[in-house]
C-alpha cells in the first residue's frame, strides 16, 4: 500500500483535547501561536499542516499518540531531527510525534558507549562524547536528526575506518504500532533489530539508541576541511580521486562536490561566487603520522584553497551548518555509485558548469573500508559492495527559484542516472514511488516486508519510504 491510497479523517475537537490531558508534553494545534513554527521542517519546500503536534516528553506519550492516532483512523508522522528529504516529519491531516523535546545524551567513557535519546541531533551526540575522545559514526552535518540518519544506514566522516552507522548500534528502544515498548538489540527482537539497521521509520518510533563510541584523532582533534579546485579542472580531479581514494588509509577519508565558494569567511574574498570542485577531507588517525598520511592529498594539482586543519571532530561537523540553516528551498535526487566513470564525469563537469544558484550542489560520499567488510545481508543497508552515495541537491532560500533548482537537479540526474549502480540511499530518497524504495533496499527487502509484517501488520507507520507488510498489494 503507498502513501496515496490513505485518506485523512480528523478527530474530534473532544477527542484532541482528551489526548492533550494525558500527555507531558504539550499538543499543538493550528489554533496555537506555536503551530507554523512547530510544523516547519528543515526543507522549506514542505509545507504542510498536521492536525495536531505532539511533542512528546517521553515513551510513554509516545505510546499514548500512537494508541490515539490508531483508535481514530489518524494518519501518523513521526519527527526526529527534522532533515529527511521527502519532509516525512510532518504531513496533512496527521498527528504528529515530535520527538525533538527528547534530547539527553548520556556517555560511558569506560566502556566506549552512548545512550541517545530520539529526538537528539549529532550534534548532540559529538557535543557529548568529543570531549572524551570518542565519537560515533554519523553524517557531514551538526544539525542532522540522530534517528533519521541512523535509521536510514547512517554514511559519515568516519565510515571508512568504523563503517556506518547502524554498525555501530548496539540496540534501540522502540514504541510499536499496538503501544508497546521493546529493547531489540542482537538477542532480544533481533529481526526487529535487523530491521532497524538500514531499514527506516517502518517498524516503530525508536525513542532511544545505544550506540558504540570510537576513538578519533588524538583527544578528539582531527586534521580535516576542503581542498577546492578549480571547476576546469574537475574532470582530472575526479580521475584521480576515484583511483586514490580506496587506497587511502582508512583513517583518512573524503568526499568529493561540486559547489559555489560561499561568500563568507573564512574564505578568501577574490574566491567568492566562483564554483569549483571540492573534496573536504578528515583524518582520525595518530597526530604524527598525519602529515605524511596527508601529504598527496595536500599536494595534487593547483588547488584554489588548502584548508586542511587540526580542530575538534565536532568541529567539523559543524563546518557547514551555518551555510545551510534550516527553512532552504531543498530539491534532492540520488542514485548509488560502484564506480565514478568517465561517462559520469563528463556529466558532472556539464551540470557542475551550470549550477543554478550558490547553495546547489552535487555530493559523492564513499562507501567503502570498514564499510565494505560488513555482509550485505547482516543489516537492512545493502550497499556493502564499495562505491559512492551520490546526491544531487538544487537548493535556495527563495521560493521563486523552485522551479529553476528543481529542473537543474532532474536534468542532471537524468543524465547521470545510467551511470549508476541502480539503488538509492534511502536517507537521500525525495518521494518517488515504490520502486525506488525497493532499489534502497535490494535483495533485502523481502525480509524487511516480512519484519514489518510481523512488527507493523496494519502499516500504522507508513508516512515514511514506506515497505508495506508481506502479503500486501502496492501500487
Amino acid at each position: 500500500m503507498s502513501l496515496k491510497d490513505y485518506s485523512a479523517p480528523q478527530p474530534r475537537a473532544a477527542d484532541i483535547g482528551g489526548l492533550a490531558a494525558t500527555l507531558d508534553g504539550p499538543l499543538i494545534t493550528a489554533e496555537d501561536a506555536g503551530y507554523d513554527e512547530a510544523r516547519a521542517v528543515y526543507n522549506g519546500m514542505i509545507d504542510r499542516r498536521p492536525f495536531a503536534i505532539a511533542r512528546c516528553a517521553n515513551a510513554a506519550d509516545v505510546a499514548g499518540c500512537i494508541r490515539f492516532a490508531t483508535e481514530e483512523g489518524l494518519e501518523l508522522a513521526v519527527r526526529g531531527g527534522g532533515h529527511n528529504a521527502g519532509g516525512f516529519g510532518v504531513w496533512d491531516g496527521a498527528l504528529v510525534i515530535d520527538l525533538s523535546a527528547m534530547r539527553s545524551v548520556d556517555v560511558d567513557a569506560e566502556a566506549h558507549t552512548v545512550r541517545v535519546d530520539g529526538g537528539c541531533t549529532w550534534g548532540d551526540v559529538d557535543g557529548a562524547t568529543v570531549p572524551y575522545g570518542m565519537a560515533t559514526p554519523s553524517g557531514f552535518m551538526a544539525s542532522t536528526g540522530v534517528g533519521g540518519l541512523a535509521l536510514g544506514g547512517g554514511v559519515g566522516y568516519l565510515s571508512r575506518r568504523y563503517g556506518l552507522t547502524v554498525d555501530s548500534l548496539l540496540s534501540a528502544d522502540v514504541v510499536l504500532a499496538d503501544g508497546t515498548l521493546v529493547t531489540a538489540d542482537p538477542t532480544s527482537h533481533p529481526d526487529l533489530f535487523w530491521g532497524l539497521r538500514g531499514g527506516g521509520g517502518n517498524f516503530g518510533v525508536v525513542v532511544s539508541f545505544r550506540f558504540a563510541c570510537h576513538d578519533v584523532g588524538e583527544h578528539g582533534t582531527v586534521v580535516g576541511g576542503p581542498v577546492l579546485y578549480d571547476l576546469a579542472d574537475a574532470p582530472e580531479v575526479m580521475r584521480w580521486y576515484r583511483e586514490l581514494l580506496p587506497t587511502l588509509p582508512e583513517e583518512l577519508s573524503g568526499w568529493i562536490g561540486l559547489l559555489t565558494i560561499p561568500p563568507a569567511a573564512p574564505f578568501p574574498e577574490e574566491l567568492w561566487g566562483r564554483k569549483a570542485c571540492a573534496i573536504v577531507w578528515c583524518y582520525t588517525g595518530p597526530a604524527d603520522k598525519a602529515a605524511a598520511v596527508m601529504a598527496p592529498v595536500r599536494d595534487f594539482g593547483s588547488p584554489l584553497l588548502v584548508g586542511l586543519a587540526p580542530m575538534p571532530f565536532s568541529a567539523l561537523q559543524q563546518a557547514f551548518d551555518g551555510l545551510y540553516p534550516a527553512g532552504l528551498q531543498w530539491y534532492w535526487k540520488a542514485d548509488m555509485f560502484t564506480e565514478i566513470s568517465d561517462a559520469a564525469i563528463d556529466v558532472h563537469a556539464k551540470y557542475g558548469a551550470l549550477l543554478p544558484t550558490g547553495h546547489s550542489t552535487m555530493h559523492l560520499y564513499p562507501i567503502d573500508g570498514a564499510a565494505m567488510r560488513v555482509d550485505a545481508a547482516a543489516t537492512a543497508f545493502p550497499y556493502r559492495g564499495g562505491g559512492w552515495a551520490g546526491t544531487i541537491v538544487g537548493v535556495d532560500p527563495d521560493p521563486a527559484n523552485t522551479g529553476a533548482i528543481t529542473e537543474w537537479a532532474k536534468a542532471y540526474w537524468d543524465e547521470l542516472h545510467p551511470t549508476s549502480a541502480g539503488g538509492v540511499y534511502v536517507n537521500f530518497l525525495g518521494q518517488e514511488g515504490d520502486d525506488r524504495v525497493r532499489s534502497a533496499y535490494g535483495a533485502n527487502y523481502d525480509r524487511l516486508a516480512r519484519v514489518k509484517a510481523q512488527y507493523d501488520p496494519h502499516n500504522v507507520f507508513h508516512i515514511n519510504q514506506n515497505i508495506p507488510p508481506a502479503g500486501t498489494p502496492t501500487g
